[in-house]
């Protein structure tokens, strides 16, 4: 691993991590929030991998991460994910009825 950037942002209680790693191929967003915790010792609920990033027919990937010092202050600054509503959920009410127009005169 070659890190690229290692920032310290005190304001927002975050690590901010630019890394390149070479693999035979991609390590997907999990595992590559595995490697960046065991690189600097983090725990790994805490990682948020923004970018996962490669050439094609390149082994190396560029990765984009955010350390964060505690779930609280993760959950302070990260976007919340969104649920996806359940097909058993009652339909919404319907639309009221709009008049329909007069027939022209022929």
């Amino acid at each position: 691993m070659n890190i690229i950037k290692d920032f310290d942002n005190r304001l927002l209680n975050r690590r901010e991590i630019k890394a390149v790693f070479q693999m035979p191929s991609n390590p997907g967003f999990a595992k590559a929030g595995e490697m960046i915790a065991s690189q600097f010792k983090a725990n790994s609920e805490t990682i948020i991998v923004k970018t996962l990033k490669s050439k094609f027919g390149r082994d190396t990937f560029l990765i984009d991460a955010l350390i964060y010092d505690s779930l609280k202050d993760m959950e302070k600054f990260e976007p919340k994910k969104k649920v996806k509503k359940s097909a058993d959920a009652a339909p919404a009410a319907p639309a009221p009825a709009v008049p329909a127009k007069a027939e022209a005169k022929k």
